[in-house]
């Protein structure tokens, strides 16, 4: 499957990091991360949009598309000190779920089989199914172990008479033995959803769910830290999945399913930073993050940043020197 370049609109990477072609194995055997996007949203409940996703995280910024961006919290240079290529938008075709989501599996195990991290901009959550199986073909059948940031557990068994959708994919992915339910951890939960027969099937797979009342009493960083002490019990790497919707809808109002009362910005990113420094990252995807609901590129913002964060933490772990983020910036870090 040959380089689709953008689906929609202007061709380019992200941030202008160099391009690379799927069918060309020499122009990314060396990366250490792949940029995929996957402009799918056939499998919304709600409000669609989710196909611009992967085009507007990739421009989002203010600062110039030069391919480097020096993390002030890191010293180091996600984009520079890591090599990351992008190989454009995997062609997907919303009306037609199974097929889009057996094309990009395809493409995602292709890419982790090199031993690159595929990094995923989505699109709809639909796409977490196809991105961590490729991954699980690729490093191990249920040895990946998943951190999933979200408002909603995406745990659905039929919706709307299908068994694909945003609101499927963990449950699928459980079904399959792709990833173990009692590796499967989320962060963010919150509202009116699911419903109590949906959660005895969760509790009944030891999933870990932490909802924001949780959360907030027993505290953010106490939460993850109990989480990246557990992810890598029995598991060979991580998967890690944000959906953007666990961030306020006041902060990242561009989104299919708002969900008020989730994290701050703030929080996300310094959560994201941390994983991708302390723990083995095989996969990563960014979801849900819909232009046309967008109020300024804010949502889309705050996606190119996720993405930047991870890369950060990422280019610190392989770096391995000691981060210690209570260091003033101006003594290093």
């Amino acid at each position: 499957m040959a380089r689709y370049g953008s689906q929609y609109g202007p061709d380019y990477t992200f941030l202008g990091v160099p391009k690379a072609d799927l069918d060309d194995p020499a122009t990314y055997a060396n990366a250490h991360v792949v940029i995929v996007g996957a402009p799918f949203d056939g499998g919304t409940s709600y409000r669609s949009g989710a196909r611009f996703g992967p085009q507007a995280i990739r421009a989002a910024c203010y600062l110039g598309h030069d391919g480097s961006r020096p993390s002030l919290a890191m010293r180091v240079d996600g984009l520079k000190d890591l090599t990351v290529v992008d190989i454009g938008d995997v062609e997907l075709y919303s009306g037609d779920a199974q097929r889009s989501c057996a094309d990009l599996e395809k493409v995602i195990e292709k890419v982790a089989a090199t031993g690159a991290v595929p990094l995923v901009l989505g699109g709809d959550h639909t796409i977490t199914w196809p991105d961590v199986t490729g991954v699980a073909r690729a490093r191990g059948w249920g040895k990946v172990s998943v951190i999933h940031f979200d408002a909603h557990a995406d745990t659905g068994d039929i919706e709307f008479g299908s068994l694909v959708g945003h609101g499927q994919p963990m449950r699928r992915l459980i079904e399959s033995g792709a990833a173990r339910g009692d590796k499967f951890f989320q962060i963010g939960l919150r509202g009116y959803w699911p419903p109590p027969d949906i959660l005895q099937w969760m509790a009944e797979q030891k999933m870990r769910s932490y909802e924001m009342t949780e959360i907030v009493e027993r505290g953010f960083e106490t939460v993850l830290d109990e989480v990246l002490d557990a992810a890598m019990d029995e598991c060979d790497g991580v998967f890690l999945s944000v959906d953007i919707d666990v961030v306020d809808p006041g902060s990242a109002p561009g989104t299919g399913t708002p969900e008020p009362g989730g994290l701050t910005s703030r929080e996300l990113l310094d959560a994201v930073r941390k994983i991708a420094y302390k723990v083995p990252l095989f996969g990563i995807d960014v979801v849900e993050v819909s232009p046309p609901f967008d109020h300024a590129d804010i949502t889309a913002l705050l996606g190119n940043r996720v993405v930047l964060e991870a890369l950060s933490g990422m280019a610190k772990r392989v770096s391995g020197e000691i981060w210690d983020p209570r260091t003033p910036l101006l003594e290093g870090r």
